[in-house]
């Protein structure tokens, strides 16, 4: 992969590459009129909600100090995901019962970092997103966490639904936010368990939905009939939080 000191990713399959892994890439330069492979990558970034610039050569040029960038250069983070074990062994080293935040295809950076900052001042132990069509920890994320998301372990995985079979099987209850679901205020919240959040406009996806053990509901009582996905989140998680750390 070529990198240099600035955290820029030159050269088609260098960038192709980082869009594959767990590389988070707040955006992506490319060149306008593009052709072969470089459609491939314009096609990835977009699915990924990955921000995407048409510039001339020059500016290529100029970005990559003259490197071989072939049309194509992004500007990634230094951000290291961990993995699902990480988490439940941060909540066994703290001495707690795992609290797993998993969001099923956030796909601003913005309301990412956003549920990020309130995941970690309430101690949620990490977070699950999933690798497409989802935002990754950009700077974007990372600027609008204030911080918080340099403190908090994020696993990026292929199959959030897979991953919820394998927390169930270490003994996790799941929970889940949806406009259907019984009142957030009324449940009760012990063991180890993890908390499922949707999309901002879809909510929950089916095949989550239906790993959910509890599907639970803010009541809304006002003209507005659903909340942002941070805002829901942070709700549903000082709650449970207040009851798991008690």
């Amino acid at each position: 992969m070529t990198r240099d000191g600035s955290g820029i990713i030159y050269g088609r399959n260098a960038v192709k590459e980082a869009l594959g892994s767990g590389v988070g890439i707040d955006k992506i330069l490319i060149l306008k009129h593009i052709e072969g492979s470089g459609k491939q990558i314009f096609a990835m970034a977009k699915e990924k909600g990955i921000p995407i610039r048409g510039v001339d050569r020059s500016v290529l040029d100029r970005v990559c100090a003259g490197g071989g960038h072939q049309g194509v250069a992004a500007y990634a983070t230094d951000f290291v995901y961990r993995t699902v074990d990480d988490i439940l062994r941060i909540a066994g080293d703290r001495g707690e019962k795992p609290f797993v935040l998993i969001l099923d295809g956030i796909e601003d950076p913005r309301n990412l970092g956003a549920i990020m900052r309130s995941a970690e001042g309430v101690g949620v132990h990490g977070i699950l997103i999933p690798k497409r069509r989802a935002a990754s920890v950009t700077d974007v994320a990372i600027k609008a966490s204030a911080g918080a998301a340099l403190h908090m372990a994020v696993a990026r995985v292929a199959n959030i639904a897979g991953e919820m079979d394998f927390l169930k099987e270490e003994g996790l209850w799941i929970y889940g936010l949806d406009r259907d679901g019984s009142d957030y205020g009324a449940a009760t919240y012990e063991g180890g368990l993890a908390l499922a959040v949707g999309s901002e406009g879809r909510g929950l996806s089916r095949l989550v939905k239906e790993r959910c053990d509890f599907l639970l509901s803010i009541p809304m009582r006002g003209r507005v009939t659903s909340l942002n996905a941070s805002n829901a989140a942070a709700i549903a998680m000082f709650e449970i939080g207040r009851h798991l750390f008690a």
